[in-house]
């Protein structure tokens, strides 16, 4: 389990002006965030990061950015009106829902259960323990659970059948199969929430419909796109045919989706309006798996390039219950989350079904033409899905650090350079000397012609580096009296660069400092230390 706490991000995404809940002043809206001022420079910077790296660097890549609102048909050849669902379930009790293949998870980070695996863990006698937490937290965390509700006669089976048992993860099942049972004594599911029973699994469909006309009786009904790539294979016969590319090439799209999840949750994880960075990569058939395993590398080397610890990112090969039944491989790049181990992106071998779909239902051929074998294929296509919200998701959380300095706690995002919403911040020692006002603004217009640059003098230098630390700033400029000079010394125009992560400073000429910064953010910090003078760290300033 990830160290980092959910709601410290939470937290300091609301305060620092990262990600808001939309609509709070109505209450919120579930599973809708609005990024604020700082959230959406970080998100627009993952956005350019991922198109610079894989399109504008690439020879072999072309962009797109095709409707929200497709026509319905896409939606039958693509196979989600009739197959895009998930099973879901629903607690006789309170009424709460959830899928019913993430129901375990849910039942496990449960508070109810999580004070039932605390109660268990310190209590010897199993029995003794369920007693106690039954009259205790049960009721209060789960006042329909079986053992709450019959306690005697849960726990007479308990006597019977388990006197020795000693809580491990592997019998979770067990457990639950204990303690959640029904009148006759059948056990079943628990609900996350209540403890309650839970119905039987249905499906639900995951898209979210939409009309297009001004009078509904006579509108065009369709979806709200559940995915982006749809829109790449319904164009691919158009850019082949204006980009004149050549097996292998591929289409990348950046764009919102929509999908009517049953169990949104986990701040911008899981949420229903999401936005998806997708590749579809087009290659001649017999070429794909060697294809497949390229992306799957270069796509777990992105995230390790601009910050992601690699003990935090790993690989998970899907089984092939788990495959779709077009898909030949698929790998996902997982991420620990704070709530656990998930998906950050999934690379997957779609084969030729898309393509064929697609011909099949609008009557267009949709092959390639290989000039040198005059032969028609239909390609194979390599997809590196990800997410924009939660691949930024993963980046903050990794970037979150707590530190002690000098007997205080900072709190500090060690953003890689390219990430950080804002590059440099420029600090004038003494906001009520004009001087150094007038020359920091002058220093702070000049930055911002390369880089994203503010000025603050809105408090002491200590907390100004403080509240620049928690929001990712690389690196600060101070400027001071030796800067803009005073009655007893002339100006030396020089000024104070700071570091964010090693909190070391140096001194630097004015003239000089777009050059330093050059090398500052191209990461090159300790060449620019070991040229320039060095500055204390003063204990109120660090």
């Amino acid at each position: 389990m990830s160290t980092v706490d959910l709601d410290k991000i939470v937290s300091l995404c609301k305060r620092r002006g990262f990600i808001f809940q939309s609509s709070e002043i109505y209450g919120g809206l579930g599973s809708a965030w609005d990024y604020g001022p700082l959230g959406v420079e970080y998100k627009n910077n993952v956005k350019r990061l991922w198109w610079r790296d894989n399109v504008h660097l690439r020879d072999d890549m072309v962009g797109l950015d095709a409707a929200i609102s497709m026509h319905p048909k896409v939606w039958e050849a693509s196979g989600h009106v009739a197959s895009f669902s998930d099973p879901f379930t629903g607690c006789l009790s309170c009424g709460r829902y959830y899928r019913a293949d993430h129901l375990n998870e849910a039942i496990w980070n449960s508070k109810w259960f999580e004070s039932l695996k605390r109660r268990l863990a310190n209590e010897k006698d199993a029995v003794a323990a369920l007693e106690k937490w039954a009259a205790g937290d049960g009721k209060k965390l789960a006042p329909n659970l079986a053992l709450v509700q019959r306690p005697d006669v849960v726990l007479a089976l308990w006597k019977t059948h388990r006197a020795n048992y000693r809580f491990v993860q592997s019998e979770f099942g067990e457990l639950l199969d204990g303690i959640a049972r029904t009148p006759d004594g059948t056990p079943h599911n628990p609900c996350p929430n209540c403890g309650g029973q839970m119905s039987e699994p249905r499906p639900a469909s995951l898209m979210l419909e939409t009309f297009l006309g001004p009078v509904r009786e006579t509108a065009t009904k369709t979806y709200l796109r559940p995915e982006t790539a749809q829109g790449i294979f319904v164009n691919f016969d158009n850019v082949l045919q204006s980009s004149r590319k050549k097996l292998p090439f591929g289409i990348a799209q950046i764009g919102k989706a929509f999908r009517n999840e049953i169990t949104p949750g986990n701040f911008t994880f899981r949420t229903r309006e999401f936005e998806q960075m997708e590749i579809e990569f087009f290659v001649v058939p017999g070429t794909d798996e060697e294809w497949h395993q390229k992306w799957v590398d270069a796509r777990f080397a992105w995230y390790q390039n601009y910050g992601i610890r690699k003990e935090n990112i790993r690989l998970r090969e899907h089984e092939q219950d788990e495959l779709a039944f077009y898909a030949k491989r698929c790998v996902d790049v997982e991420y620990l989350f704070p709530m656990g181990w998930s998906e950050l992106e999934g690379i997957a071998n779609r084969t030729d079904y898309d393509l064929k779909q697609h011909s099949r239902f609008s009557g267009r051929t949709l092959e390639y033409f290989d000039e040198e074998t005059k032969q028609k294929v239909v390609p194979y296509v390599i997809e590196p899905s990800a997410g924009a919200d939660r691949s930024a998701l993963a980046f903050l959380v990794d970037a979150y650090r707590e530190e002690q300095v000098r007997g205080e706690k900072r709190v500090v995002l060690r953003f890689h350079p390219e990430l950080a919403p804002t590059k440099i911040a420029v600090l004038p020692l003494l906001k009520k000397n004009s001087k150094i006002v007038e020359a920091a603004t002058r220093i702070c217009h000049g930055l911002r012609k390369h880089w994203v640059t503010v000025y603050d003098d809105t408090a002491s230098i200590g907390r100004l580096y403080r509240r620049q630390d928690e929001v990712g700033t690389p690196f600060c400029v101070t400027v001071d009296v030796q800067t803009v000079g005073d009655e007893n010394k002339p100006p030396d125009d020089e000024v104070t660069i700071r570091d964010r992560d090693s909190m070391e400073q140096i001194r630097v000429p004015i003239d000089r400092l777009e050059a330093v910064m050059m090398d500052l953010m191209a990461g090159r910090w300790a060449k620019a230390y070991s040229e320039s003078p060095k500055q204390p760290v003063a204990g109120a300033s660090a």
